[in-house]
C-alpha cells in the first residue's frame, strides 16, 4: 500500500502495523519457546559452593597425608621391630678362635646383639667389642640379612709368658692378660722372668720387649730360649740356647731390625762362627 503525501503531511494510518508485545515476546524466548528472564547470580549459593569445595580438598589433603604416615609407620615397625629382620643367635657364624681365645667368648659378644633388628645392630661396636679381647688383633662383622651376621676374628698365640717364682702368665704383644683354652700349651711362647706380673707390664722394659716379640716371625719366637729385659733399651733374645744372641735395643725400627737381623743370621759370609748380632743401631750392626 503506498503512503500518500500531502505537503509533508503522513497518515499514521498509512503506517505497517508493528505488534510490540509479540516482539518483546520473540526477543525473550528461550530455546524451548519459554520465556526467559536475565540471569540472576546468588552470591551466598556460590559461597557455599566454594566453601564445600575448599571442604573437599583440605579432606584430600589430610587423606593423603594420614596414608603416607601410616606407610611410614608401616615400613619402621617392618623394619626395626617386626620379627623379619631380628637377627637370631642361631644364625650368627663364629670364626677366628685358638686355644687362648675362646670362640665361646667371642660368640657372647656376638649374642648380645641377637633379638635386635639387623638394622639396629651396630657392626662398629661389636668389633670394637672383639678386639678389646685379649690376643685379638684384628676383627670383623659383617650382617647378613634377613637375620644373620658373619664374625671373625684374627687371633695370635701370646707374645710371651711371664714367668714368676709360682707360675706363669700369658700375655699379648699390648701388655693384656690371656686366659688359655682347655690348658694350651705354651711351648714355643717366649718366657719373660718377673718378679710380679702387674709390675712387670707397668715396666717400660717388659713393653718394648713384648712389642719385639709379638712381631717377631713364627719361625724365630719358636727359637727363643731366654728373653732379657733389663732396661728399655736392651731387649735381647736368644736362640736355640745361645746359639745366637740379637741385642735388639728398644722396639724402634723394628721393621728394619728385623731385616738386617735376617740378613746376617742367614747368610753364612755374614755371620761366620760369630754369635751376637747387635741391632740397636739398625744401620750400623755389631756382630760378635
Amino acid at each position: 500500500m503506498g503512503i500518500e503525501e500531502s505537503d509533508g503531511f503522513v497518515d499514521a494510518r498509512a503506517l505497517p502495523s508493528e505488534d510490540l508485545v509479540a516482539k518483546t515476546l520473540n526477543e525473550t524466548t528461550g530455546t524451548l519457546g519459554i520465556a526467559s528472564r536475565p540471569k540472576v547470580v546468588d552470591f551466598s549459593a556460590r559461597l557455599r559452593e566454594r566453601r564445600r569445595a575448599s571442604i573437599r580438598t583440605i579432606a584430600l589433603r589430610v587423606t593423603a597425608v594420614v596414608g603416607v604416615i601410616a606407610v611410614v609407620c608401616g615400613l619402621v615397625w617392618l623394619l626395626l621391630f617386626s620379627s623379619v629382620f631380628r637377627l637370631d643367635a642361631e644364625q650368627i657364624a663364629v670364626s677366628g678362635g685358638n686355644e687362648w681365645i675362646s670362640t665361646q667368648r667371642i660368640r657372647d659378644i656376638a649374642n648380645r646383639q641377637s633379638g635386635k633388628s639387623l638394622f639396629l645392630v651396630s657392626a662398629n661396636e661389636v668389633t670394637s667389642q672383639l678386639k678389646d679381647i685379649p690376643g685379638v688383633t684384628d676383627a670383623t662383622a659383617d650382617k647378613r640379612f634377613p637375620k644373620g651376621m658373619a664374625v671373625a676374628v684374627k687371633a695370635q698365640k701370646p707374645a710371651a709368658m711371664l714367668k714368676t717364682d709360682k707360675d706363669m702368665t700369658a700375655v699379648d704383644g699390648q701388655g693384656r692378660v690371656l686366659n688359655s683354652v682347655n690348658g694350651a700349651s705354651a711351648d714355643g711362647i717366649p718366657v719373660i722372668e718377673v718378679g710380679d706380673v702387674d709390675k712387670g707390664l707397668r715396666s717400660r722394659a717388659v713393653q718394648e720387649a713384648l712389642r719385639i716379640l709379638s712381631t717377631l716371625p713364627e719361625n724365630m719366637r719358636k727359637g727363643i730360649t731366654k728373653v732379657s729385659a733389663q732396661t728399655q733399651d736392651s731387649i735381647t733374645t736368644e736362640l736355640n740356647g745361645g746359639d745366637r744372641v740379637i741385642i735388639w735395643g728398644d722396639a724402634s725400627q723394628l721393621d728394619l731390625k728385623k731385616a738386617v737381623v735376617d740378613k746376617i743370621i742367614n747368610d753364612p759370609t755374614k755371620i761366620g762362627d760369630k754369635h751376637q748380632v747387635d741391632v740397636s743401631a739398625p744401620l750400623r750392626p755389631i756382630i760378635k
